[in-house]
């Protein structure tokens, strides 16, 4: 039945050969499994219910992505995407975690119908290559930014607006050698490197606050750093159709779903041409295979973040890791699903891991996020100036919005008065519409 549901022997593989793939994809992709509820907690939501809803979202749209898209892609809460929701929409923007998951939702809504009607085409084409590396890019450094500052080791300065931390607190040592270690593993390309690095830096916090060092006095709010809360539970469902519809349907959130909807996208599209390039998995039109039904899958994923409780779903990159181990199929996806479901029942164990353990993983996802930024050609000063702008201010302004907004801004400006003007094109006109809307209602 597997061999004719997923063509095995047409894609040259096995079902131990895809079962090695899943495990493997999954042991790279299930730091999320905690980073995301860490994120999400400092916008107010409950821990241990953003685990259920990322576990649930994952197990759901891999498990799509396995049987209908027919793809070895994972599918989960966006790094990068959590970090806009948490510190850009829910503390920057004052706006309650009920209403932004509200705007998750309808940008779901707008991403599927994007895909349906094949709109997503000319949005792709209308945003200019360079801009799209700039992008993702400056979301890794933002992802990096947030674990420097989980852990404490960029601070406010009042002289110089940014500095170090105390190289002498015992949890920013800790959180280098965490960063070490995880580093190293990363480097060596050990499987599930990572979460080793998660794991090794949360036994090290163990004697903080107990044996040395008082974690209270750095505004963690406890004595001792790791606390046991236990091993299983049932799962929290709290957060379950919390959303708000009505409210984030107001004219001011427009901008919130509109950046929700196309980050998704471009980082659901760089995912899938990354990966295609990877394995070679195209279609006879030279496409990604099954990019249609794969878009699709990633809209659900989204619309369904927002029931659920969590940030949007995309597909991950680290998926690429149990395609080097030989993942061709959809099966991979489907082996990887189901091993996200126990950890639904493991909030309390998960949740001792403090901050500064998911600190080294953000840095190291920020490192793999800024690949792109080698294929901008910096001698072009019409296109690397507004480049620049997009990659510096995401992390600079703590939002992925105005990054966004004075990339495209920028490049219509100066491709225009460089007489480029073919290198605008209608679709991003409008789009600059909406990005000048945002800024006037966002202020």
């Amino acid at each position: 039945m597997l061999e004719r549901y997923f063509s095995l022997s047409h894609h040259q593989t096995t079902l131990r050969t895809e079962t090695i793939a899943g495990v493997s994809s999954f042991l790279a992709t299930m730091y999320i499994i905690v980073v995301n509820p860490a994120i999400l907690s400092q916008a107010g939501l409950p821990f241990g219910a953003v685990l259920t809803a990322t576990v649930l979202l994952s197990f759901f749209c891999s498990l799509m992505m396995g049987l209908y898209a027919k793809n070895p892609l994972l599918v989960a809460p966006g790094m990068g995407l959590n970090a806009f929701f948490t510190f850009t929409v829910v503390k920057g923007m004052g706006i309650a975690w009920q209403t932004a998951l509200g705007a998750v939702f309808w940008a779901g809504v707008l991403f599927l119908i994007l895909s349906i009607f094949n709109v997503r085409t000319h949005i792709v084409k209308a945003i200019p290559k360079p801009l799209r590396y700039a992008i993702s890019s400056g979301i890794g450094l933002f992802i990096t930014l947030i674990g420097f500052t989980n852990a404490k080791f960029i601070v406010g300065n009042p002289a110089t607006l940014v500095g170090i931390g105390n190289l002498k607190d015992p949890v920013l040592i800790t959180f280098l050698v965490g960063l070490l270690v995880t580093a190293v593993l990363v480097a060596k390309r050990v499987t599930g490197g990572i979460v080793i690095g998660i794991i090794t830096t949360t036994l090290l916090a163990i004697p903080i606050g107990r044996w040395w060092g008082d974690a209270s006095a750095i505004n963690f709010g406890q004595k001792a750093l790791v606390n046991w809360n236990g091993l299983l539970a049932s799962p929290d469902f709290s957060l379950l159709f919390q959303l708000d519809l009505g409210g984030s349907l107001s004219l001011a959130l427009f901008p919130v779903i509109f950046a929700f909807a196309f980050t998704d996208l471009f980082d659901s599209l760089s995912t899938f041409v990354g990966v295609a390039e990877a394995a070679d998995l195209y279609d006879e039109n030279g496409d990604p295979r099954h990019i249609k039904e794969s878009l699709l899958t990633d809209a659900v994923a989204t619309t369904l973040a927002g029931v659920l409780g969590t940030s949007p779903g995309t597909a991950y990159i680290e998926s690429a890791v149990g395609i080097e181990q030989g993942g061709r199929t959809g099966l991979t996806a489907v082996i990887a699903a189901f091993l996200f479901l126990p950890f639904m029942f493991l909030s309390p164990l998960l949740s001792v891991v403090p901050s500064i353990a998911t600190a080294p993983a953000l840095v190291i996802v920020g490192a793999f996020m800024m690949k792109p930024v080698t294929k901008i050609d910096w001698s072009r000063m019409d296109e690397a100036i507004p480049c620049l702008l997009a990659l510096v201010l995401i992390p600079f302004s703590y939002s992925i919005t105005q990054g966004i907004i004075f990339g495209f801004l920028s490049w219509s400006v100066l491709k225009t008065m460089t007489g480029q003007t073919k290198d605008v094109s209608p679709t991003l006109w409008i789009i600059n519409i909406f990005a000048i809307g945002s800024l006037i209602w966002g202020h």
